[in-house]
């Protein structure tokens, strides 16, 4: 059990990757951006400031309320408490989806259909950004930190990380689902990685 909030101590630790996000993507005017698990909001904030429209969906009813109060002024953001693994949206709706260290925490089933449905909602050659802890963490002062923050989210929090860390992260699962990446950089020390991915429905067919 968890006897702090989370949520702030993630926001906290990852406003400079917040930022660095916003600047890797560059989302123009009135293109749609998804954020999937979007928590209270955090990078909704961010992407809001290039006036694209921006759509954030998470389970957490807690975590929605607490980012539409955030945003409530932002009249090019949009939230809504949802499934990541059913998406209430169209095929080929969003110009990007991104997700933040959401997919290390889940079990494979979980991330291979959050995935599926970030290809189907984003449109062919949109662009899907997961940001997601490194494989291999490197051996310094910033992964031991992680790997404690990661021990007190809870046991079943620790063991889904854990295998993630085992299965070779986020390489694994975009060979799983079919997509090659595009670009790109690594934070905080080389423990998170940010990766683009071009969403070529084309070659996901073959």
């Amino acid at each position: 059990m968890l006897f702090f909030d989370f949520s702030k101590i993630l926001d906290y630790f990852l406003k400079d990757v917040r930022i660095f996000a916003l600047e890797f993507i560059q989302p123009k005017p009135n293109e749609k951006i998804l954020d999937v698990c979007c928590g209270t909001g955090d990078q909704i904030f961010y992407y809001s400031q290039k006036e694209a429209l921006c759509f954030g969906i998470d389970f957490d009813e807690k975590s929605i309320l607490k980012a539409k109060n955030r945003l409530k002024n932002k009249k090019n953001v949009f939230l809504r408490k949802a499934d990541s693994t059913n998406l209430p949206f169209e095929d080929n709706y969003f110009d990007y989806a991104s997700i933040c260290l959401a997919l290390h925490e889940k079990t494979n089933d979980f991330q291979n259909k959050t995935i599926a449905e970030m290809k189907r909602v984003v449109k062919n050659k949109g662009k899907l950004i997961f940001i997601d802890f490194s494989v291999p963490l490197p051996n310094n002062f910033t992964s031991r930190k992680i790997k404690i923050i990661e021990y007190l989210a809870g046991k079943n929090h620790f063991s889904c990380f854990k295998k993630y860390l085992r299965q070779k992260g986020l390489t694994k699962l975009l060979n799983d689902n079919c997509l090659k990446k595009q670009r790109q950089a690594f934070l905080k020390n080389d423990n998170l990685v940010i990766i683009e991915v071009i969403n070529n429905k084309s070659d996901q067919k073959k």
